[in-house]
């Protein structure tokens, strides 16, 4: 969905929780100010506060906004800087990303008592397909109740949740539920809730692709439904017309895949000034090594691939990779590949940011691990995962960085991608 698009509540009764939820089998139910909102639980004076999750640093971007800051214009993927003129009295936390892992995998357990048919799409949404679980359940809007109420009373988390006979009509409903909502947009009415919009609400039209639909007449996603598709390829391309016209109709014919498997989990650290001391590209690329490791054992998975990206204070992006024959995930052996890989690299330049990222991921379960001739039979792996423990119980700021360096990096995590 496009970021300039907005999808108000309204108050036609034709869609809404009561609404005729016959032959709407797909749910969409998304995490409200995620990020924020396991902050808040963690810290309850925090609310009714606007609470800001991101980096912190001048180069820093929002990943999560409560609704109070939301109030202020505050957005996820704004900059921090900007966030801090338009919400100068708010709370702003870094990001702490094995705390929002368990919280998501607690509320995923929720949606798996309910149906074994679950796609995450990342840690704070996914789609459900209820229709085996009606006898057992009821309906699907009575599904969505279900989940909501138990999310509220297990997790003391909130969710939107829209009720819809596609994954596309799903989440658009879930998105005009929130905060804390259910929308039914019964099969029958698909259209009518389809065609008002703007054209930004199609998945797949961003801000250049709006305006270029625009310029042609085509406000809405209505006035696109009636293109031809002749016209939609001269402003998106071939390939992205047809997709578009097809969703314009509300003909989306995609599964739920509870098979989804992420390819890579990864963390980038942009730091507040250019940096040219290898001590502090060092230190950085522990941490960030740690932030990975953390977030492959919270996930249950390995990678064989380990790859570092580098970009320039000019600008320009560098990256390099090592694939290993055994997959890992111990935060040492990616920092070892990492800092080789920086050392074979040496820019010799201002270093902007710097990013560890593990590919080829499997399940850790079913890897097998090859110990290495003279290594001890316990070593980094189960400290790490001490390490994990304490986190979870206490909060990823009581472990800090690992004693091999010393010192904190400068610099904020600021970009990081979700398992």
């Amino acid at each position: 969905m496009g970021r300039s698009q907005s999808l108000p509540r309204g108050d036609d009764p034709r869609f809404g929780p009561d609404a005729d939820d016959t032959g709407c089998r797909i749910l969409h139910v998304d995490m409200d100010a995620f990020f924020a909102s396991v902050e808040v639980r963690r810290r309850p004076e925090l609310r009714g506060r606007p609470v800001v999750v991101g980096g912190i640093g001048p180069r820093g971007v929002v990943s999560s906004a409560s609704y109070e800051a939301r109030r202020y214009g505050v957005r996820s993927a704004m900059p921090t800087a900007r966030a801090r003129a338009l919400c100068p009295h708010a709370v702003y936390l870094p990001p702490d990303f094995p705390q929002y892992t368990a919280a998501s995998r607690a509320v995923m357990r929720i949606f798996r008592d309910v149906t074994p048919l679950v796609e995450p799409l990342s840690l704070d949404e996914a789609f459900l397909d209820v229709a085996g679980a009606r006898r057992l359940f009821g309906a699907p809007a009575e599904i969505a109740r279900l989940i909501r109420r138990r999310v509220a009373e297990e997790q003391r988390l909130t969710c939107s949740v829209g009720v819809a006979s596609s994954k596309f009509v799903a989440k658009l409903g879930s998105t005009r539920a929130k905060p804390d909502g259910l929308l039914v947009v019964p099969a029958a009415w698909v259209l009518d809730f389809l065609h008002p919009l703007p054209v930004g609400a199609l998945w797949g039209v961003g801000e250049r692709s709006a305006e270029a639909l625009r310029r042609l007449g085509l406000a809405s996603v209505g006035d696109l439904a009636e293109a031809p598709v002749g016209l939609l390829r001269r402003a998106v391309g071939g390939a992205s017309a047809t997709h578009l016209h097809e969703l314009a109709w509300g003909r989306d014919p995609r599964r739920v895949s509870p098979e989804h498997v992420e390819k890579s989990i990864g963390a980038e650290l942009t730091f507040d000034v250019d940096v040219v001391d290898p001590t502090e590209i060092r230190r950085a690329l522990l941490a960030l090594a740690e932030k990975v490791g953390a977030r492959l054992r919270g996930a249950g998975q390995v990678g064989r691939t380990v790859s570092l990206k580098v970009r320039l204070a000019d600008f320009r992006t560098v990256n390099r990779s090592r694939t290993l024959g055994v997959p890992t995930d111990t935060a040492r052996e990616m920092f070892d590949i990492a800092w080789a890989l920086w050392t074979a690299l040496d820019p010799g330049e201002p270093v902007r940011l710097v990013g560890v990222r593990v590919e080829g991921l499997a399940a850790a379960g079913e890897t097998p691990r090859q110990l290495t001739l003279g290594e001890p039979e316990r070593g980094w792996r189960e400290a790490e995962a001490v390490a994990d423990a304490a986190a979870a119980r206490f909060g990823r700021s009581v472990i800090g960085p690992a004693s091999l360096l010393g010192k904190r990096h400068r610099g904020r995590d600021e970009n990081p991608s979700r398992p």
